[in-house]
């Protein structure tokens, strides 16, 4: 029942500002869950198989809260666009093609393949409109050993002819068929996916809403991303007192009903509160915000307010599904705001950005994302050879430096639930 113990220099977040360093410690994994971190072996736990990676960082599994799965094999491409051009150039096109089985075969199988070996070890996926693509990336997902959570995505107005759905009845129905066949999935869990408002019609999105409600499922979408994005809202439901409105009067956003809301990085203060006090999630995409010129999103205003948050490579508007690189990009960001926009604004610590890597994304899946007793084991064992320094070095520069020099390191070895995935 997944019972061993990880010697190495383990880290990991308590709070936002409270990082745990214990250099040449033991992790006690029991039952696929942390027992702790201690200097010695307890007795207790001293009959538990000693995984030795000493010299080697130990951290929780990161978490990936928005990332689009079909757009994965274009990422890169169009960065010199908008959203809204973005998406009638690039992602609807390519979405529409996973209506071919064999192409969301290979596709996705590219997918699944390099986000096992990432350092994602939970996610919460978008697919396409097509039911059959998106069991597909199900079983693929779920094989895998990987966590998390996918959307079948639902659009039936403002969307071209050849990737739009006949009407908000059928969008509904399929959803319901769809929810019906993952029931076959246990690592992989479905979650209603409007992909934004101005994609559904009011019918669609009540519709979601109830779904949502009857199913005690989760939620979702994009919000406050784009400047043309929200005045196309406000023309479009004009009754609504802002972008999110939208989604509470729908019933997709509800106290106790976790949902997430991409982007947010024109929310004001009352957008951020309407979200604290629906249980949502604001999760912060910088790459893909500057790939295409969206902004910067106001993260510390997240943390003041005590939003719940985290992290999204959002690929492919993001170009790598490394959220090491989204923390380091996440902190660069918001020194420019702090210097260029608002000095009360204070740049992001490395402290709050591991948090939100780890144990604030981690909390959307439960107790996951902490070495915390009780917590799910999703570890990393990291090999920083390929990143060597002339000095010795604290374990905290260690942790800041892998984060900035990700893409040149490695993962020895990656555990979810306690599973060993590779």
């Amino acid at each position: 029942m997944n019972n061993f113990i990880m010697k190495g220099d383990i880290c990991y977040s308590e709070t936002s500002d409270t990082l745990r360093l214990c250099e040449d410690a033991y992790l006690i994994c029991e039952n696929g869950r942390s027992m702790g971190v201690f200097t010695q072996i307890p007795k207790k736990y001293q009959h538990f198989e000693v995984l030795d990676y000493t010299g080697h960082m130990i951290v929780p599994g990161l978490s990936d809260l928005h990332v689009h799965a079909p757009q994965y094999a274009y990422r890169g491409l169009g960065m010199d666009m908008e959203l809204l051009e973005w998406l009638e150039t690039y992602a609807f096109p390519e979405e529409s093609g996973y209506k071919e089985p064999a192409y969301a075969d290979k596709a996705y199988s590219m997918f699944v393949q390099d986000l096992k070996y990432s350092p994602t070890t939970r996610f919460c996926a978008f697919a396409t409109i097509h039911t059959s693509a998106t069991l597909k990336l199900m079983a693929l997902l779920e094989n895998s050993g990987l966590k998390g959570y996918v959307g079948k995505v639902n659009m039936d107005r403002n969307s071209p002819d050849y990737y739009c759905e006949e009407s908000a009845e059928a969008s509904l129905e399929a959803t319901r068929e769809w929810l019906m066949q993952s029931e076959q999935f246990h690592n992989v869990r479905p979650i209603i996916t409007p992909r934004f408002t101005p994609s559904c019609t009011d019918a669609l999105m009540m519709g979601l809403g109830a779904i949502a409600s009857e199913n005690h499922l989760a939620v979702q979408s994009h919000l406050s991303e784009n400047l043309s994005e929200i005045d196309w809202v406000k023309e479009l439901c004009p009754d609504s007192e802002n972008y999110m409105g939208t989604y509470i009067s729908a019933g997709l956003a509800a106290p106790g009903r976790k949902s997430i809301m991409a982007h947010c990085v024109y929310s004001d203060e009352r957008e951020i509160r309407m979200m604290k006090d629906n249980d949502t999630y604001a999760i912060h995409c910088p790459q893909c915000n500057m790939n295409i010129a969206s902004g910067i999103a106001p993260v510390r205003k997240w943390l003041d307010i005590g939003v719940h948050m985290g992290l999204g490579s959002d690929v492919a508007g993001g170009a790598t599904l490394s959220i090491f690189r989204t923390m380091m990009e996440a902190r660069q960001v918001s020194k420019l705001v702090w210097r260029l926009l608002d000095q009360n604004l204070k740049p992001l610590t490395l402290e709050e950005i591991f948090w939100m890597g780890t144990k604030a994304g981690g909390s959307f899946f439960g107790k996951v994302g902490s070495f915390e007793p009780g917590y799910e084991l999703d570890a990393l064992v990291l090999d920083e050879s390929r990143m060597p320094h002339p000095q010795a070095l604290t374990l905290r520069q260690r942790l800041e430096r892998y984060i900035c020099l990700s893409e040149n390191g490695d993962l020895l070895h990656k555990y979810v639930s306690g599973n060993k995935i590779f």
